[in-house]
């Protein structure tokens, strides 16, 4: 079935994305949100986009069901392997100890960035003195997170040694794919959060992680996130924005 998303529509999304999350959505994404959307038109039975933009405006739950389906959350473990090489040699080497080391995974989208430096984290610092959070506007990828179920292929780039200690490979119902091993969770806590405002529960980092997901704001909305974001991090500190 198709329904075509008329330009005064997509202005109206557009600016509904904008003020929930801060996300400016480019005039090239209107058949992306077009074709996301369209499953929620049919599950409503509505056969134009203005009736769900009606319903988006005055149901909450519906409005985040929407940020889900439009946000991207393109990912992969050991995502840019320099980041993650600094942070093994230049980092925690420095880190004092008796204090616990706290990284923040501030766009965590599935969890792989997250789970990948816990990896790492496990491997240099004690149990008890490490901690990560990942957070993410999109509830339905914080739910992924923490079940921690991915596709084989994701695998690929995770070091030999790491692959073996903490990637359980599936078997019947989960053939193809990987569960990260269940001991690394107690370490790791995924919450949804809207980096459009400043997160005073998640507390202060040793590190923070903000990587690509600076591209999808303008350049005020880049401002006020970043301004956020560093509130969290502890003096002398490491943040990373690419």
């Amino acid at each position: 079935m198709a329904i075509n998303l008329k330009d005064s529509e997509f202005r109206t999304i557009q600016k509904i994305v904008f003020s929930e999350v801060g996300i400016d959505l480019q005039d090239s994404k209107k058949h992306l949100v077009q074709s996301r959307l369209l499953k929620r038109l049919l599950f409503y039975k509505f056969d134009s986009y203005v009736d769900y933009i009606r319903l988006i405006q005055i149901d909450a739950h519906e409005r985040v069901e929407m940020i889900n389906l439009i946000s991207t959350n393109e990912t992969y473990f050991f995502r840019e392997i320099d980041h993650f090489e600094y942070l093994q040699k230049n980092i925690l080497p420095k880190h004092p100890l008796k204090s616990k080391f706290r990284f923040w995974s501030a766009a965590a989208s599935v969890g792989a960035e997250a789970y990948s430096v816990a990896m790492l984290l496990d491997q240099k610092v004690a149990r008890s003195d490490w901690e990560v959070v990942g957070t993410d506007i999109n509830t339905d990828v914080i739910k992924k997170a923490r079940v921690g179920l991915y596709p084989e292929k994701w695998s690929d780039k995770i070091p030999l040694n790491l692959k073996k200690l903490y990637c359980l490979k599936g078997k019947g119902s989960h053939e193809g794919q990987f569960m990260i091993e269940r001991s690394l969770l107690n370490n790791i806590d995924f919450k949804v959060g809207n980096l459009m405002q400043y997160n005073s529960e998640v507390g202060l980092f040793d590190v923070i992680w903000l990587r690509n997901v600076l591209i999808y704001f303008d350049d005020d909305t880049k401002q006020l996130v970043v301004d956020n974001v560093i509130k969290n991090l502890k003096l002398g500190g490491y943040f990373l924005y690419l």
